[in-house]
This record gives structure tokens, sequence and C-alpha cells, in this order.
């Protein structure tokens, strides 16, 4: 995973980057291609998802945007160390969670947790993350409105669970709704737009698999 967040780091470094045109190969010879929904994805030539009819999630690693030094929600006091990693593991378990109950829901596709021929393993990374007025849930409610509540962009390594060859990966940027008009931020706000945004990348991954496991076998 560390080359693949070396790779996706240079292509997302500031707005410019989002714009520039990507290498059409990788380094480990990975090919650009074309994913509805996604900003940026690569696939081993060749390659297909039709042998994998369940998934193998690796736990979310989860790293803030270094522009990102959050206030106490009402207050000016900077967030502890303490509080900023409790949001980082709440987020790490929040995108689990969201994303295997997407895969699983109405007959989809089981989250296991050990290898075999027709196991898929992704390993996720959510880098980048800006989280605007987050609630630490405080003594003393006070209320913050915010346009909306932040930004993530998703990093994903898509692996043969048994041999560990890489298959595919892919680099998204998410912002959460804005609709335009001023909106409360609090935990279950902030949690409600990080669910969205998890969902709509498991959607992605579950609507490839299904488009496969669709086409007639050669």
């Amino acid at each position: 995973m560390a080359a693949a967040l070396a790779l996706c780091l240079g292509l997302l470094t500031g707005a410019a980057a989002w714009a520039a045109k990507p290498p059409e190969t990788t380094e480990d010879g990975l090919k650009l291609i074309k994913v509805k929904g996604i900003d940026i994805a690569y696939a081993r030539p060749g390659a297909s998802l039709a042998p994998y009819k369940r998934v193998m999630l690796d736990p979310a690693q989860v790293a803030f945007s270094k522009d990102w030094d959050p206030e106490q929600t009402g207050s000016r006091m900077k967030l502890t160390p303490t509080e900023r990693e409790k949001i980082r593991t709440e987020l790490a378990a929040l995108f689990d969670k969201t994303f295997k109950e997407e895969l699983q829901k109405k007959n989809g596709y089981p989250v296991v947790t050990e290898a075999a021929p027709d196991v898929l393993r992704v390993t996720p990374a959510l880098i980048d993350v800006y989280a605007n007025a987050p609630d630490t849930m405080t003594p003393g409610r006070s209320y913050t409105f915010v346009m909306n509540a932040g930004h993530a962009t998703l990093i994903a390594e898509l692996r043969d669970s048994e041999t560990g060859a890489i298959l595919a990966r892919v680099a998204d940027l998410q912002e959460a709704r804005d609709d335009g008009f001023l909106q409360i931020s609090n935990s279950v706000a902030n949690s409600a737009e990080a669910r969205a945004m998890v969902s709509k990348w498991a959607r992605i991954l579950r609507s490839r698999l299904d488009a496969v496991h669709a086409q007639p076998a050669q």
C-alpha cells in the first residue's frame, strides 16, 4: 500500500494535480482506465473481477489533511491529540461498517476474513480528510453552521486474496453535500455525510462485480 499512497499522493497534490492528465501507465504496469464515478482508476491489462464472489476488506487507514487544524465546535480551543485520534478511529470504523453493509445488502457479496480463489482483497485508505467543525460531544451544547461537512480522498487497491497480485488501483476525491445553504454541524450530520461517501464507493465496486458476473460465460 505504501507504493500506492506515494503514487496517488503525487497525483492528488492540490487542485491543479486533479486537472492534470495522469500517466497512462504506472510503474507496476497498471493501465489508466475510465470508471464512472471515480476520478482516477488503473487496472492490470487482462485482469478480470469475474472469479470473485466474496470480498476481504482490510481495515481502513485514515490520514487527515495537513491543513486540518480544527477547533472544538462552538469555541476557539483546538482539539486535543486524544480528540483527533477519537475522530480518526471512529471514521475508520464507520468506513468499515458502511462498506461491508453496502456490499452485502440484497444478496450481495459476503465479506470474509480468509483468502480463497473467489475472494477479492480490498485495501482502502482515506487521505486528505478534512472535517469542518467536528463535533466532539463536549458538555454544554453549542451549534456551528457550515456549508458542508468537509472532504476526503479514497485510495484503494484490489488484489487477488491468495496470490496478492494487484488487479486495480483507484483514487477518488469526495466533497460532502453542499446545497448552497448553511447546515448545522454535529456528530450525527457529519456521520451521515461520511456514510454517504463510503456507500457511494462501495456501490461502485458492487456494480463492477455485478457487471462482470452478468456477462455470459465464455
